[in-house]
């Protein structure tokens, strides 16, 4: 546990995790981060599918490096949803806890009998947290809820990348990540809501709802502007909402990113009187000319040449910077965003930490992902104690 976790202020909650891979797993973890007791539930033989996921051949010591970065400072019990004998033990587990979490798809915790109208009749205060890829109705309930695939459907993929690009997904699971937020913010709320009701609830999340939501500026323009496709810049593209010089350009050794800047004062501070000669009203609708101008000055010269020119102006501007040069600058250190965990197996491995700061300080857990099963006994027996 952290080492404020006295201090923490979900210490004394339960929360059952029957999620994998990361929508749910991560929501989970931030409510371990900040101090609830976290058992994950999962099938005795293998585990969460995660336990076998190996990115790049990121493995510490036969474990996998991607389930403890979802899964540090967990408990797991080993448990067959399907055997009734498991299913009685998991039941009366439900009965303890404050909070419980899954991702199946809609309809299998109902026939597993741990729905939300059965869990409530075991305990009606508990906080049900139920994660989907695309809701719990509609044509689309029962397809594969995969971030790459909710990125493909929900438009996403169009956003990103210049105008001849083909779509463009980011690079990372960004919906599992929002998705994981929502939840952690409606499990919250109920939990709020509990203390002043004594009565739990249902927050129910999906990843194409969240591709929605974390769009929300982008996609309420498409709405108001006769649902027309955002049209992506032919240069430097990073929203297509966004006027000249908005987005990223090519100097000579790198890339730099420039915001929002009246053109008169782009042209001001590039020495460009083909700049000058658009009136602010045409940064839009002649945003690619002014784009291909910008971008061939910017090519003649260094990135920190751009800067010293732009940053005492006032103008909003930064470096591309790839993760080797970002881990070395002095924002990354001020931060102090690294841990390290220790593996049962006693290998060292660097994560992340929360990135919330509670009363001025950094949460830090440096447990691991816990071994298939290793808690089952003990908090099987603890059941068996609290009966007694």
């Amino acid at each position: 546990m952290p080492e404020t976790a006295s201090n923490l202020p979900l210490r004394g909650l339960r929360v059952l995790d029957f999620a994998q891979f990361l929508a749910g797993p991560v929501a989970a973890l931030r409510l371990s981060d900040l101090g609830a007791e976290v058992i994950k539930i999962e099938r005795p033989q293998g585990g969460d599918l995660c336990r076998s996921m190996v990115v790049n051949d990121q493995r510490l010591e036969g474990d996998s490096l991607v389930f403890h970065t979802f899964n540090r400072g967990k408990k797991s019990v080993a448990a067959d949803l399907k055997q009734p004998a498991d299913l009685e033990k998991i039941r009366a587990l439900v009965a303890t806890a404050d909070v419980m979490i899954h991702n199946f798809r809609p309809g299998v915790m109902e026939r597993i009998g741990l729905g939300y109208d059965t869990v409530r009749d075991l305990n009606p205060r508990i906080v049900y947290g139920a994660v989907s890829g695309y809701g719990t109705t509609g044509p689309w309930r029962d397809k594969p809820g995969q971030d790459l695939l909710v990125q493909s459907l929900s438009g996403i993929a169009w956003l990103s990348g210049n105008a001849n690009d083909g779509p463009v997904p980011t690079g990372f699971a960004m919906l599992d990540v929002a998705t994981a937020g929502n939840l952690v913010q409606g499990i919250l709320a109920c939990l709020v809501r509990r203390g002043i009701s004594g009565k739990g609830g249902l927050v129910e999340v999906d990843l194409l709802s969240s591709a929605i939501d974390v769009t929300f500026e982008q996609f309420t323009c498409f709405l108001n502007d006769n649902e027309q496709q955002p049209r992506r810049h032919e240069t430097g593209n990073a929203n297509p909402y966004q006027p000249a010089p908005y987005g990223l350009y090519q100097a000579s050794d790198g890339w730099f990113a420039f915001a929002m800047t009246p053109l008169a004062k782009v042209a001001e501070l590039l020495g460009s009187a083909e700049i000058g000669a658009f009136p602010q009203a045409q940064a839009f609708s002649h945003l690619n000319e002014i784009k291909r101008i910008v971008a061939a000055i910017c090519a003649t010269k260094p990135v920190q040449h751009w800067l010293d020119i732009l940053e005492p102006a006032g103008i909003w501007c930064a470096p591309v910077l790839d993760w080797p040069g970002f881990v070395k600058t002095d924002g990354f250190a001020a931060l102090d965003p690294v841990q390290t965990i220790r593996t049962p197996s006693g290998a060292a491995a660097r994560t992340t930490r929360c990135p919330i700061r509670l009363d001025g300080q950094a949460l830090h857990n440096s447990a691991p992902a816990p071994l298939l099963g290793a808690d089952t006994a003990a908090v099987f027996d603890s059941l068996q104690t609290a009966r007694a």
